[in-house]
């Protein structure tokens, strides 16, 4: 496919070119923007579960809410390599529903990955000031460094995706690569020695009521896989790339996640670990060793940053992708002749992230990320049975063919 259109005028003269979006992203990619998203809730956040359920109730929110998000991955994995538009979920809402849900949830998408990218960017600037106060630097202001990480991934966002989502994919595999690190370091093979899961796991605290309230905070999991799809018109194959991407994606955060709870369960109190801050980075400091500990500094810095990158790339494509289709300005629809990112939309999306960031208020932006996330998750379960309905299999191509339909949407809807 051309990467530009000519169209003709009335008067039988070529009109301007329209500039696309470039196709140059593979399934490594889009395992980048998925994974890369999402990879800093193995890092934080999830941990608050165990507040809520004990460390068994933890583990049964990740896996229970784990096999939604898979359910989750099959179905964009099939509506987006047949619906394969910038926008993802706007994109599938606008031609399978109608135009009110396609605004609707382009909305709850853009403030989704903005809040969340802002949020990011406050883990990496209070996360430098815990670090520089350890070395008698006190006093520093988190502000600057959420300006400045702000500025530069949107700098990279502007620079072209091939780039961006490289970059994403070597931090973000160096972030997983972390934890397998603190995994083989705690000496799995000789438990006991290291890992005290015996001494500090306990039944469930608060009874299964308590397995219920730590569902919320089980999401952290996999919170943002579904970014994948606002890939879907930058790959050079959707119907391979998508499903293979998001899927491969849900199975490292799969692993990652056992294994971080695994981690932390085993060296960490239940009732500190339901409050930490940082609870991967704290496991590390519980081996003793000072070469875990900066590893998981770093793996923790990373998938901040990496997630803040995938927000600004995702985020941008929804505001991009409503300007085209005139729900908002088609200003914002312009597409830099050079680099071929929806620029515009990149550079117009960066003084919103910063100022939710300059709150400083990181639990109550992480708040309005979620209920934005949720808010969009409520139309992709009618949203695939509308659309095996209105194109059943064998009346058109798709890349991917999610299995036991209608079953994996209605658990999502349920």
């Amino acid at each position: 496919m051309s990467d530009s259109v000519k169209v003709a005028a009335g008067d039988g003269t070529a009109a301007p070119e329209r500039i696309n979006l470039l196709k140059v992203l593979g399934p490594i990619h889009v395992w980048a923007l998925g994974v890369g998203i999402v990879l800093v809730g193995e890092y934080m956040g999830w941990n608050f579960s165990v507040a809520k359920g004990g460390a068994y109730g933890s583990l049964i929110a990740c896996w229970f809410i784990g096999l939604l998000y898979t359910c989750v991955a099959m179905i964009d994995s099939e509506v987006t390599s047949t619906v394969a538009a910038a926008g993802g979920q706007y994109a599938q809402a606008k031609h399978i529903v109608g135009p009110l849900m396609a605004f609707n949830v382009g909305l709850y998408l853009v403030m989704a990955y903005t809040m969340l990218e802002a949020a990011d960017a406050l883990v990496v600037g209070d996360l430098l000031v815990v670090v520089a106060k350890e070395f008698g630097h006190s006093g520093l202001d988190p502000k600057p460094f959420v300006v400045l990480t702000i500025s530069f991934l949107a700098w990279l966002n502007y620079r072209g995706v091939f780039m961006t989502l490289t970059v994403n994919f070597v931090i973000t595999a160096i972030a997983f690569l972390a934890i397998i690190v603190l995994f083989i370091g705690v000496k799995p093979w000789a438990p006991g020695e290291m890992m005290l899961h015996k001494e500090l796991l306990t039944d469930l605290p608060y009874g299964w009521i308590g397995v219920i309230a730590s569902l919320q905070f089980g999401m952290w999991y996999y919170l943002g896989i579904e970014g994948t799809c606002q890939a879907a018109e930058e790959v050079r194959s959707a119907g391979r790339s998508i499903p293979l991407g998001t899927m491969s994606g849900m199975i490292t955060l799969l692993i990652a996640a056992t294994l971080t709870w695994w981690l932390a369960a085993g060296l960490l109190p239940w009732e500190y670990l339901g409050q930490a801050g940082l609870p991967l980075y704290d496991t590390a400091r519980m081996t003793g060793s000072a070469e875990l500990q900066v590893l998981l500094f770093i793996g923790t810095l990373f998938a901040a940053v990496a997630s803040a990158n995938g927000c600004i790339n995702d985020a941008s494509r929804s505001w991009f992708s409503m300007g085209r289709d005139r729900y908002l300005p088609v200003w914002f629809a312009a597409v830099h002749p050079r680099y071929r990112t929806p620029y515009r939309s990149i550079i117009f999306l960066v003084p919103v992230a910063i100022s939710f960031g300059f709150t400083g208020l990181l639990d109550q932006v992480i708040t309005f990320s979620i209920l934005s996330g949720l808010l969009g998750y409520t139309f992709m379960s009618l949203n695939v049975m509308k659309f095996r309905k209105s194109w059943p299999l064998g009346s058109i191509d798709r890349g991917y063919v999610h299995p036991f339909h209608p079953l994996p949407a209605l658990s999502r809807a349920y």
